[in-house]
């Protein structure tokens, strides 16, 4: 399975059907809450990512919920 990283926040309803996907789906992943976390939101400014869910595959950034990307990325 590939490495999955999850950037949200508290209020995302993008994010929380993203997260809900994964669960779904049996898919692991980790979950970095830039709401919670000044880490998390320091990285996303530093890639200049201004948006969540910023859901990162292996190497790939998929930003927003677009689950047609995320099925072609994890080969699903």
């Amino acid at each position: 399975m590939k490495n999955v990283t999850i950037y949200t926040s508290s209020s995302c309803s993008y994010c929380h059907a993203a997260k809900d996907y994964f669960n779904e789906n049996n898919i692991p992943y980790t979950e970095k809450n830039v709401s919670e976390d000044p880490e998390a939101r320091k990285t996303l400014i530093q890639k200049k990512i201004m948006g969540v869910p910023a859901i990162f595959i292996e190497d790939e950034v998929v930003v927003g919920f677009d689950k047609e990307r995320i099925n072609e990325l994890l080969e699903i």
